[in-house]
Order: C-alpha cells, then sequence, then structure tokens
C-alpha cells in the first residue's frame, strides 16, 4: 500500500459518505416546498403540520451535508494537487459558480426560511424555501457538470508548454451530454430517497398511533411519499437507460466491465448473474436475457457492444503500454445492486399503496419492517450507483487525458495520507451517530402543534396590581 491506495481510498469514503445527505436534502428541499404550497392554497392545517415536521428534518440533514461538502472538497488540495494543477481551469470553473450563486442562493434562503416563520409574509415566506429548494438543485448541476467533464473531457485544450487542460468553451462543459442526463437521473435517485423518507416516518407513526387526531396528515404523507418514490423509479429507470446508451458511446470500457463482457458480441446478452475466475479474466458461468444488453447500449437489439478485452487492445495501442481495465468484479455488482436495492424501494412504496386504498390503515409488523428499512435502499443504490460511476472511469481521473495514479500530490507521505484518512473516518463516525440520533429524535416527536398561540399581554406594569417581588 502507497501514498496513492490510501488516497483513493479516503476519497472514496469521504465521497460516498458525503452523498448520504446530498439526495435527501436535494429532494425533501422540494418536496417540503409542495406541501407548504398545499398549505398556502387550501389552508388545511395537515399541510402546514408536515411542513413543519419534514423541514426539521430537512435542516438537519441539510448541516451535515454543508459540513461533508467541505472536507471534500480540501482533498483536491490536500491529496490530488497534482490533478488540480492539471484541470483546475475547467474544474474550478463551475464549482465557482457552484459557491457563489447556488450555494449562496441557497443558504441564504434557507436562513429566511428557518427565521421567517410569522415574521415574513406568507407568500414571501413560501418563496424563500422554493428559492432555496432551486439553488439546491442548482448547485447539484454545477458538480455533476465539474464530474461530468472527468467522464467526458469537452470544451478544452492541453497548453503543450504548461501542460495544462485550459478552458476554452464554458458552455460546452454545462451542456456536456454526460451532466445533461446525469443531472435528471441524480434529481430522480434524490426524490425517490426523500419519498421513502416521508414514506417510513408516516408508516411508524401509523401503526404506532392508529387513533391519533394527526392520522389524516400521516396518512397524506404515506400516500404522498409513495406517489414520488414510484414517480421517482419510473424517472431512474427512463435516464438511466438514456445514460446507458451515452455511457457506450463515451466510455465503452465502463459498460463493458458493467456487464463483465471479455468478448465483443452482437447481438449481446445481458448478464442476470456472472460467476467468473477470481483473476477477473474470464467467465465460468452466466445467467444472460438474450438481445437486452445490445438494446440498453445502443438502442439496436441487434446492435454491437466492445468487450473488455477488444477495449484493453485498443487502449494499449492508443494510450500505451498498462492496464486500462477496472475491477471488474467492483463494476458488475455495483451496477447489480444499485439496480435491486432502487426497485426494492419501489416495491414497498406499491405495497403501502395497497395497503392504504380505500381509507385502509395498515397493520401488518412486516410492513412495519420494510417501511422504515426503505429510506435504506435508495440510500443503498445512490451509493452503489456512484460507485460503479467513479470505479467504471479507472484507471483514468480524467478519461483520455490523465490517469488516477499521475493526479496524486507527490509531495504527500503515506504517514501523512493515512493520518487524515483516520482523522476523516473517526470525525464522521462521531457525525453519523449525530445525524442518526438527531433525524431519529425529531421523527419520533412526530408533527408539531400548529394551534395559534394567544397574543402576548404588552399590559403596561405600572398598570398591574402591587404586587411582591421576592
Amino acid at each position: 500500500m502507497d501514498a496513492l491506495d490510501v488516497a483513493r481510498w479516503q476519497f472514496g469514503v469521504t465521497t460516498v459518505y458525503h452523498f448520504l445527505f446530498v439526495p435527501l436534502t436535494i429532494g425533501l428541499s422540494v418536496l417540503v416546498a409542495i406541501l407548504q404550497t398545499m398549505w398556502h392554497r387550501t389552508g388545511n392545517e395537515k399541510y402546514l403540520k408536515l411542513t413543519r415536521f419534514y423541514g426539521k428534518l430537512f435542516l438537519i440533514n441539510f448541516a451535515m451535508g454543508v459540513v461533508t461538502g467541505i472536507v471534500q472538497e480540501f482533498q483536491f488540495g490536500m491529496n490530488w494537487s497534482d490533478y488540480s494543477r492539471f484541470v483546475g481551469d475547467i474544474f474550478g470553473a463551475p464549482l465557482a459558480i457552484e459557491a457563489l450563486v447556488a450555494f449562496f442562493l441557497e443558504s441564504t434562503f434557507i436562513g429566511l426560511w428557518i427565521f421567517g416563520w410569522d415574521r415574513l409574509p406568507k407568500r414571501l415566506h413560501l418563496a424563500s424555501i422554493w428559492a432555496a429548494a432551486i439553488g439546491t438543485n442548482l448547485s447539484a448541476y454545477f458538480i455533476l457538470a465539474a464530474n461530468s467533464f472527468m467522464q467526458n473531457p469537452v470544451g478544452y485544450r492541453i497548453n503543450p508548454q504548461t501542460g495544462r487542460a485550459e478552458l476554452t468553451d464554458f458552455v460546452a462543459v454545462l451542456t456536456n451530454k454526460v451532466a445533461l442526463i446525469t443531472f435528471p437521473h441524480t434529481i430522480a435517485g434524490a426524490f425517490l430517497v426523500a419519498g421513502s423518507l416521508l414514506v417510513a416516518v408516516a408508516i411508524w407513526h401509523l401503526m404506532r398511533n392508529r387513533d391519533s387526531a394527526d392520522t389524516p396528515a400521516y396518512r397524506f404523507a404515506a400516500t404522498f411519499g409513495s406517489w414520488v418514490t414510484l414517480l421517482a423509479a419510473a424517472a431512474v429507470v427512463i435516464t438511466g437507460d438514456i445514460q446507458g446508451k451515452i455511457m457506450t458511446q463515451v466510455q465503452p470500457m465502463k459498460m463493458a466491465a458493467a456487464e463483465g463482457l471479455y468478448t465483443t458480441e452482437s447481438p449481446a446478452s445481458f448478464s442476470v448473474l456472472t460467476v467468473g475466475s477470481l483473476d477477473g479474466t474470464r467467465e465460468l458461468f452466466a445467467i444472460k436475457i438474450p438481445y437486452l444488453l445490445s438494446y440498453l447500449g445502443t438502442g439496436d437489439p441487434n446492435g454491437t457492444v466492445h468487450g473488455i478485452n477488444d477495449l484493453q487492445a485498443q487502449y494499449a495501442s492508443q494510450y500505451g503500454p498498462g492496464s486500462y481495465t477496472p475491477i471488474i468484479p467492483v463494476t458488475y455488482w455495483s451496477f447489480r445492486f444499485m439496480i435491486a436495492f432502487g426497485l426494492a424501494a419501489a416495491a414497498i412504496a406499491l405495497l403501502v399503496l395497497w395497503t392504504h386504498r380505500k381509507g385502509r390503515t395498515p397493520t401488518s409488523s412486516w410492513l412495519l419492517r420494510a417501511g422504515l428499512v426503505m429510506p435504506l435502499l435508495p440510500l443503498l443504490a445512490n451509493s452503489f450507483g456512484w460507485i460503479f460511476t467513479e470505479m467504471g472511469r479507472q484507471p483514468w481521473i480524467v478519461f483520455g487525458e490523465m490517469l488516477t495514479r499521475d493526479g496524486v500530490s507527490r509531495s504527500v507521505s503515506l504517514t501523512e495520507v493515512l493520518t487524515s484518512f483516520t482523522a476523516f473516518t473517526l470525525i464522521y463516525a462521531t457525525l453519523a451517530v449525530v445525524e442518526f440520533k438527531l433525524l431519529v429524535r425529531y421523527a419520533k416527536a412526530g408533527v408539531p402543534d400548529v394551534t395559534p398561540q394567544p397574543e402576548p399581554d404588552d399590559t403596561d406594569d405600572a398598570e398591574r396590581p402591587l404586587a411582591f417581588a421576592y
């Protein structure tokens, strides 16, 4: 093990940990804004209760996401300075806009929303949460645009004198075809997480307090969250299909690695299950669906999908000797875990809708257990999706331009990286406990009482009857 290995582990751990908070923040910001809009338009108290209730969970998660995101960006200078030096002219532009525009919009209006209850006019207060939600989604787009450059570099040139990548077309970076499809796919995944959280919390309260005065609010939250989850799952499937076709165009090795496809096939079958050799170089046993991989990769059931061995030979000829194959078991199984966990969440949402039909209240203990597990499923799906996205690009840190081994900081020693990795892991473990306890505590507390309080007594003290002060 050397500094490169530990630096990769550190960035992988902090990225996956940070992304546990991101989809919930993105999805909940919009759902809370929708709930408040319902209250604003109808005056129904249950929508106000749900707005205040889920808004508190959103704020807890948002705070954790900010903390972990800042640490993640520091690593570009700490452990990946050569990468930052090479691509900073391009990578820094969307990140700077994200910080100066989107995050500023997001954080400012969240502050107004938090402290604006009963202080701002209702319309202005409603506009604040919508502005925060828009800022949250804009942040996601600029960050994904930066990441998409690593997957499919566009809008740049290599300066032969400095050896650095220089920005030539910022619009091309923002309209990168990888970014244009990755953004809706990521947002759909975020709503999958947020909808699942709405369902889980509502189901828990419904089944513990069946005759509560707040039952109508929880019934709506369970139904609303289930529909959000199902629609998000459909959007994930549609955008994922388009993303797969674009991935086959710009990163054919990633598609081959996702399927464990070693030889070029036309038509190509989709692998439901493949068992390979221990070294990951050949297929031993497989269960396949004919023609499906060709359609997923090219849109044509008889389309050609290039295999790992052929692509390895092509890249070795194009870029020089070396291995250009990612770790096949990681890409193969992370791709399948992503799909499986996402579909499982959608299945539970469908079950919740079925048990709520015609005004019924669910009673099954199995449904309660499934509901409590439900938010973890899309979180795992999102995490495995990003593991596949980043590991499938290896050994490139910028596809076709810079290998990962060339991006690590040359002045950072193994001891220094291990020290920071250990420190971050301990801090993140502590934050995970804090986040979990806060979410559970406020989720158990239930929807708040929104009964209007009596006006304060402004009677002057001089007019009060004389009383002892001791």
